[in-house]
């Protein structure tokens, strides 16, 4: 089985992939770490260097690679990987992957990523709590539609670590 964690950045997919792969005694792969090693360069510097249209064909041939690849693991995807190309339509359509959204409300998201907005490239240019709500609220208005499409939604608001690893357990008995 392979144990995909999807959701915004920030919602919690490292932390709890690492901590469930142990659980489960699965491996843990990051997709963005995975794709960072294979391109031997950063996300960021990817970004910068080649852009996003390339970085997305890689990441897409990445995932294929990993699902084809391995089993018995839990991955953390990026948070933009369910939205482009058939990422989705490659997680959803293989019997041996198991899709969960990490869902964090939009408050809670900002909270969390404000204090770490300089290591995320994608928002370390917003100088404000306001424009980093605002920012967020846009971005899951439009990922929410792939987001949702994840097998189980696990609602993580106000919830302990051990209380979403208990529910993510769960869900896959």
């Amino acid at each position: 089985m392979i144990v995909v964690l999807m959701g915004y950045m920030g919602s919690g997919k490292s932390t709890i992939g690492k901590e469930l792969a142990t659980l489960l005694k699965y491996n843990f792969l990051d997709l963005d770490d995975y794709i960072s090693e294979k391109e031997n360069a950063t996300i960021s510097d990817i970004f910068k260097d080649k852009g996003e249209i390339y970085f997305r064909k890689k990441e897409t041939e990445y995932l294929k690679e990993i699902i084809n690849s391995y089993n018995d693991i839990v991955l953390a995807l990026g948070g933009g990987t369910p939205c482009y190309g058939n990422n989705l339509k490659i997680l959803n359509d293989d019997k041996k992957v198991v899709t969960i959204y990490l869902k964090l409300s939009i408050p809670l998201l900002a909270t969390r990523l404000y204090a770490e907005r300089d290591n995320r490239p994608l928002i370390s240019h917003l100088s404000s709590e306001e424009e980093l709500l605002e920012f967020i609220g846009k971005h899951i208005f439009e990922r929410t539609q792939y987001y949702n499409q994840a097998q189980h939604i696990i609602t993580t608001d106000n919830q302990s670590k051990k209380d979403i690893l208990e529910t993510i357990l769960l869900e896959l008995i």
